[in-house]
């Protein structure tokens, strides 16, 4: 974690962009357990293929974990203020998932507007959101 503060950051900075592992088959087990999301499409390949998919993909929140990981890797979690997300494309296994985001607005009270994303290796954004931080 940095020591980023309100007079330290610009509009237009970029935070440190954050490189997730490739999502493996572990992985998507180990987040079913972790939250409860046992949904077959995630975990089971046959059920997968049933569904017209080619393989079981990660569940979108996992890369919303991902991002939640961006903004605490950059800021104490008592600094997030909001934070939402919106899905955009299904993340594959064997992703390699890329969470970025950047200062959009300065605000009266300390408070710093962001956009944040989460991408794979290809540039596809799965991924989308804003959140909003208090700094000292």
């Amino acid at each position: 974690m940095s020591d980023v503060t309100f007079d330290s950051i610009e509009v237009g900075d970029s935070l440190p962009a954050l490189t997730q592992r490739e999502i493996s088959r572990t992985t998507l087990a180990l987040f079913a357990g972790a939250s409860g999301d046992h949904n077959p499409i995630h975990i089971d390949i046959d059920f997968a293929k049933a569904a017209g998919m080619p393989d079981v993909f990660a569940h979108g929140m996992l890369n919303m974990t991902y991002l939640g990981h961006l903004l605490t890797a950059w800021v104490p979690q008592s600094a997030v203020r909001e934070f939402s997300t919106r899905f955009v494309a299904i993340t594959q296994i064997h992703a390699e998932v890329t969470c970025t985001g950047r200062v959009v607005e300065k605000r009266e009270g300390n408070l710093v507007a962001l956009e944040i994303e989460a991408t794979d290796q290809n540039g596809e954004v799965k991924l989308a959101g804003k959140a909003l931080v208090e700094l000292p």
